[in-house]
């Protein structure tokens, strides 16, 4: 008699925001709340992680530049093997897995091992510290289109960024704190005014955030003067100098 197949776990690709736990979706919520392993970013907010059952096991795949705790392919690999096994496996990644969170690659690798995939959409570090900092990415004034680029891709001098920033436009650089001179020299070679408002926000939607506030020409100096560590994102464009932006923080501030 034939022995019946094992059962196959299913694989959900959890977006955990950026960072505040009250801006986790609930169904992340729930899959957290019963998680039996967790296969984690090092970015995703301590708090979030304190969701999860304290019998679970719990993986970190942490990645920082040139430094990877686990490579992707094995990164891969892991999570097939744990679902072939049977295993559910909540692969917990911060702000979106689709949006420069490498979820394509790991969903494409289940697919191909016939493992079952979720997706399960978080609200990405774009829009998470846009709205912590009150700095709206459109604006019918100054902003109706808005371009999302990662930083630290190789052989940034030979991206084709032309037209991403600039009047009318707002650019949102991730990964982009060790790669920011270059980034305000490329943009200005570009053609993008030195002038042009820049702002980069350190830990977004957390206690510590910071927004700190400049010019594309001097974008290096901010980060280097501040001492600007992950997670952080660039915001350049016009939208991020615009006069009420930093009167309504503080109004927000005084009512929290």
């Amino acid at each position: 008699m034939d022995q019946a197949p094992s059962r196959i776990g299913t694989v959900y690709l959890v977006g955990a925001g950026p960072g505040d736990p009250d801006l986790l979706t609930l169904r992340a919520a729930r899959l957290l709340a019963s998680a039996e392993l967790v296969v984690h970013d090092g970015l995703v907010d301590p708090a979030i992680m304190a969701m999860v059952p304290a019998g679970a096991r719990l993986v970190s795949v942490a990645k920082q530049r040139a430094r990877h705790t686990m490579q992707q392919d094995d990164i891969n690999a892991l999570l097939v093997r744990e679902a072939l096994t049977g295993h559910d496996v909540v692969r917990l990644k911060g702000g979106d897995p689709f949006i420069f969170g490498r979820g394509g690659e790991e969903a494409e690798a289940c697919h191909a091992a016939g493992v079952p995939v979720q997706v399960v959409p978080g609200v990405s570090a774009a829009l998470g510290a846009a709205a912590a900092a009150q700095i709206p990415l459109t604006h019918r004034e100054n902003a109706s289109i808005v371009s999302f680029v990662a930083g630290q891709c190789k052989g940034l001098a030979d991206q084709n960024w032309a037209g991403l920033a600039g009047v009318g436009r707002t650019l949102v650089i991730y990964m982009g704190l060790a790669t920011s001179d270059a980034i305000a020299e490329k943009l200005m070679a570009d053609g993008l005014a030195p002038d042009m408002p820049v702002a980069v926000i350190e830990n977004a939607a957390r206690p510590s955030m910071r927004v700190l506030r400049g010019a594309l020409a001097g974008l290096g100096a901010l980060v280097a003067e501040h001492k600007v560590k992950s997670p952080a994102l660039i915001v350049i464009g016009e939208v991020t100098a615009r006069e009420r932006t930093q009167e309504l923080m503080k109004i927000a501030e005084t009512a929290a």
